[in-house]
């Protein structure tokens, strides 16, 4: 590429000469340059696996799930290979139903409590790591670590023999330490004493998860802010408000998200301490769902009431992250 330019020549007349501006290399496109479009669908076709596993995994059962829902399928009907559509039918008889909102508030309000107690201990053994010396430090993370990655059946199996009513450590216990009225006491005889259990079992399962990552998430910190905030005058309480918890708080906040969801939909811990008993007092959405549909084997209803219990729950978590999100932009 040329362009003109006015010059003089040796006899002082004015001439033209043609300055040649570099152009890109012969053969080369000059569409090369910009990022191509193989490139820019690269990550596409990365995420290509997963997103066909999760239809595969995850959108074709909850669309049968969706299906069955709209079916009066009992017994029967399988038995003769039948489809029977019934419409919303399932959908009224369980929400015109006093036990299904039992259930849901039964649900949410045990969900609360064990993301309560879930956040709050494991928040406080994850600063205690952080305190902790070196082969403290490993010992309470081994135990953490066994704790959580022992197998829900064989964790919920020792609660049971702990909380035994007859030969169980915690009553010979509560019995030896003069507590005499505990020596046989029934502990999946009542709501609250099954709850009770239930909890204990869950927030011992779920707090190395949340302590171990939260320690994880301490060592980011700079060494130099808590310098700094000391040479401030400032405490022990006005570190970890002005220092560590603001570096703390997206961790906090995905670490609820995921044990809102892995409580709510909690399944094997109370059916294999008590199956929602006793008299059907501490079932969940999950255990209802089950009873309903396989113990009964109502299965249309059973398939409604599970895709109400995903609703139910795209509710609560839809109503948190919006509340982070609001924070979020707050801060910005």
């Amino acid at each position: 590429m040329s362009v003109q330019t006015k010059g003089t020549d040796t006899a002082g007349k004015p001439a033209v000469r043609k300055a040649r501006i570099p152009g890109p290399p012969a053969g080369e496109d000059r569409g090369s340059r910009s990022p191509s479009r193989r490139g820019a669908a690269a990550p596409y076709l990365l995420l290509l696996p997963a997103l066909l596993a999760t239809l595969v995994l995850l959108g074709w059962p909850l669309v049968k799930n969706g299906m069955l829902s709209f079916q009066n399928l009992n017994p029967r009907q399988l038995i003769q290979h039948l489809t029977e559509w019934n419409g919303a039918d399932n959908y009224k008889e369980v929400l015109t139903g006093a036990d299904f909102w039992h259930v849901v508030e039964r649900s949410v309000v045990f969900t609360a409590i064990n993301v309560v107690l879930i956040m709050v201990l494991g928040t406080l053994i994850g600063l205690l790591l952080a305190r902790l010396g070196r082969k403290m430090r490993l010992l309470l993370m081994v135990g953490l670590v066994l704790a959580w990655a022992m197998p829900i059946v064989a964790a919920t199996t020792v609660y049971q023999w702990l909380f035994a009513q007859r030969f169980g450590v915690v009553n010979w216990v509560l019995d030896k330490l003069g507590w005499h009225s505990m020596a046989d006491y029934n502990w999946f005889g009542t709501q609250t004493s099954t709850f009770s259990v239930i909890i204990l079992l869950i927030v011992w399962e779920s707090v190395p998860f949340v302590a171990i990552n939260l320690y994880a998430a301490t060592t980011t910190i700079s060494k130099e802010l808590y310098e700094a905030a000391s040479l401030d005058g400032a405490g022990a309480w006005k570190s970890f408000t002005s220092v560590t918890f603001p570096f703390l708080r997206p961790f906090l906040y995905a670490t609820t998200f995921l044990e809102v969801i892995w409580v709510f939909k909690a399944f094997p811990q109370i059916f294999a301490l008590n199956e929602g008993g006793p008299d059907h007092l501490t079932e969940t959405l999950p255990i209802y769902a089950y009873v309903q549909g396989v113990g009964n084997q109502h299965f249309g209803v059973g398939a409604a009431i599970s895709f109400l219990t995903i609703v139910v729950l795209l509710v609560i978590t839809s109503y948190y992250l919006r509340m982070v999100l609001k924070q979020e932009e707050d801060e910005l």
